[in-house]
């Protein structure tokens, strides 16, 4: 964890807790959010210290919340809190079970005292989130005083709102204190800060806005915390993707507070961000979920290049094992390049031919298969080998299996059930192919670990003679265009078309999208970097009528 500390002259210091926390692990939870109050205290001087949106329990908590145990041990966890809070005024986040229902709410304690509870007003339900299945909508403001300030809380989705932070101001809040637990995807940072500049400009008041950092499922949380003073001007960023604990020092001028210019961090570019994004989403679905490392299947082609080094970033090479599994069409330079880069980044590889399975199963079915030609059955196959000897790996050596398939794959169904979508986390699974590419080239200029000639030759799956992916699909910068408008944007073919797209195209790829909602449903969870990713996000029935009578 980052700690800066500077005390500076004598002011106000608020300090930003921003934690990396494990949904459910109240204990351990409460135990790291102790250690910063202390810190906070001790090491930066802080008057005040904040934390994220319901950080006693993680976020988000799903269906966690309705186990009554659950609330028992968040009741516990508050009297540890208010017992163990000294010295410091401290803002947490926390589930609150009244006999009303549940608030997603924040409590401020100091020296065993609370001094107000904050109740989240706005309750999201789109996208990734929804909270109005477990929590009632909050009321009132609180605003509270302390060291000699006078503060008011909102909680996340209370600040693109103008009500709450007005109602705080109403109430004499000199300084607004946002609790987030604000997910990440492309270019979201530019949103968070717009609104909170406008609640700032709005309000006359500045706003300190406290994110959640850390890999939770298939969200990834990318901290950034900042300040924004009353005139809407950015005064102080965190680091993105990291933990960090930041004194946010104040001037008092009569009855204002102005913030101090900090250290601004700088806002990432788009690959920079989605690569850290997807590192850390690794690293933490695989340590909090306790596995020993990963195993994946190494072909030579870019896709997997690319998972190979998140894999190796988010947890060294020693946690990392890469098996190339070639057939009779695997080419050449597909194992000359798959073994250049696994030894480059120095991880545990293996050559485990998948010629016997194969023809082992082609046999077991000639029977069944008598007088039928072959086609895409005997391709599945081939990558059905491959999955059972990935989960045969991962079952012996406790190692969790990556698929590398990526998102343009998944929207038209270009994966094999049981086969390449086998496994447990899928690193690159919403990551356009286009994206895909932009990633290994920003991951090389870091240090070269991806052979140039896998970037630059013709993707193929090299399950049949000389293949080619383009035989099966559009060319991938037209194929993600017309994704992203009707994936992503929810447009109708007729848009699409509008857009300058070929109709017959857009009708094919409209309908490999909605035939293959099937193989989405069964595919295993991975990082969400767009606004719109396949699970949450997009819910779409697997039986449905519509699309014949739009057709």
């Amino acid at each position: 964890m980052t700690i800066s500390n500077d005390p500076g002259p004598a002011g106000l210091c608020i300090a930003i807790a921003q934690l990396n926390l494990l949904v459910g692990d109240i204990r351990g939870n409460v135990e790291k959010i102790l250690a910063s109050a202390n810190r906070a205290r001790d090491e930066l001087g802080a008057a005040v210290v904040i934390f994220p949106e319901l950080a006693i329990t993680g976020y988000p908590p799903e269906d966690l919340l309705l186990r009554p145990g659950l609330h028992e041990r968040v009741v516990q966890s508050l009297q540890i809190l208010k017992a163990g809070v000294k010295g410091i005024t401290a803002i947490i986040g926390y589930p609150e079970k009244t006999a009303a229902g549940v608030y997603n709410a924040a409590i401020v304690i100091r020296d065993g005292e609370v001094l107000a509870n904050a109740r989240k007003k706005h309750l999201p339900n789109y996208q990734v989130f929804d909270e109005k299945r477990y929590f009632r909508q909050g009321e009132g403001s609180a605003v509270f005083d302390t060291a000699g300030c006078r503060l008011g809380v909102t909680l996340c989705e209370d600040i693109w709102f103008p009500g709450p932070a007005a109602d705080a101001v109403a109430q004499g809040a000199q300084c607004l204190i946002s609790l987030n637990a604000s997910p990440y995807h492309i270019r979201k940072y530019r949103e968070r800060e717009q609104t909170v500049v406008l609640r700032a400009r709005e309000n006359h008041c500045p706003v300190i806005y406290a994110n959640l950092v850390g890999g939770q499922d298939e969200l990834v949380f990318d901290g950034e915390s900042f300040v924004v003073d009353a005139r809407g001007r950015v005064t102080q960023r965190l680091v993105s993707f990291e933990e960090a604990l930041v004194p946010v020092w104040f001037d008092r001028q009569a009855d204002r507070l102005v913030p101090r210019p900090g250290e601004c961090h700088p806002q990432l570019e788009c690959e920079a961000s989605v690569y850290q994004a997807l590192v850390l989403g690794v690293r933490d679905f695989v340590t909090k979920n306790g596995f020993r490392g990963v195993v994946l299947g190494l072909s030579g082609g870019i896709d997997s290049a690319l998972t190979l080094a998140i894999a190796v970033d988010a947890l060294g090479p020693r946690q990392v094992e890469a098996v190339m599994m070639p057939s009779r069409y695997t080419a050449g330079m597909s194992v000359e390049d798959a073994e250049q880069e696994a030894r480059t980044l120095g991880v545990d590889y293996r050559v485990i031919p998948i010629k016997k399975p194969f023809d082992a199963f082609v046999e077991v079915l000639s029977d069944e298969f008598a007088g039928l030609a072959a086609d895409t059955t005997e391709e599945n196959i081939q990558a059905r080998c491959r999955g059972v000897i990935l989960m045969a790996i991962s079952n012996k050596k406790g190692k969790m299996v990556l698929t590398t398939g990526n998102k343009s794959e998944m929207a038209v169904g270009y994966a094999t059930l049981y086969g390449d979508m086998a496994g447990g986390f899928a690193v690159i699974k919403d990551v356009p192919k286009t994206l895909v590419y932009l990633l290994a080239e920003y991951r090389n200029r870091q240090g070269r670990v991806i052979p140039q000639r896998v970037i630059d030759r013709p993707p193929s799956a090299e399950l049949a003679p000389d293949q080619r992916d383009t035989d099966s699909l559009p060319p991938y910068d037209i194929l993600d265009g017309i994704l992203e408008m009707y994936v992503e944007q929810d447009h109708g073919i007729e848009d699409i078309v509008a857009a300058g797209y070929d109709r017959q195209t857009v009708a094919r790829v409209v309908a490999m999208v909605d035939r293959n909602e099937y193989k989405r449903r069964q595919a295993p969870p991975g990082i969400r970097i767009t606004p719109r990713a396949f699970g949450r996000d997009r819910r779409y029935p697997i039986t449905s009528g519509y699309d014949r009578q739009r057709r």
